[in-house]
């Protein structure tokens, strides 16, 4: 606690904060540019194009969530905002229905079933989750209000 009886932001919410805002950034331009239809933009061959862009609502809908609760988590994650905890978990909810989508129902081209990709959907369940628990750490401590 400092002198005014409130508990002192550590050092590394800043980098977690800062760090995940970034990370998760790529996330909200990957979902823009597929929204507004601008894949091209990220070099994506045209090919591949229909896949995304065929997505059910629902699944879109549960893709923002995924997106943007992470996004606006790590936002109020530097704001020292405890809806940081609320916001992560709604992120983790985004990320069940999506996974849901392109592991159970949908027929995902072959050009992204790769090593790589699977690795990447791996990290993007390790960071969520990661800062979920980060967030609640940080509520618990006293540092979110």
């Amino acid at each position: 606690m400092n002198r005014i009886g409130r508990t002192a932001t550590p050092w590394h919410l800043w980098v977690v904060g800062i760090v995940s805002a970034l990370w998760n950034l790529g996330g909200v331009a990957s979902y823009l540019a597929t929204e507004t239809g601008n894949l091209d933009a990220f070099g994506m061959p045209s090919d591949l194009h229909s896949y995304f862009y065929d997505f059910p609502a629902w699944a879109v809908a549960f893709w923002a969530l995924g997106v943007w609760g992470c996004f606006f988590g790590s936002l109020a994650l530097l704001l020292r905002s405890k809806w940081a905890v609320t916001l992560f978990g709604i992120s983790i909810v985004g990320l069940l229905g999506t996974t849901f989508y392109e592991r159970v129902v949908a027929v995902v081209p072959a050009e992204l079933q790769t090593t790589g990709q699977t690795l990447f959907a791996v990290a993007i369940w390790v960071i969520t989750i990661g800062l979920f628990f980060y967030a609640r750490r940080m509520r618990a401590a006293g540092v979110l209000r």
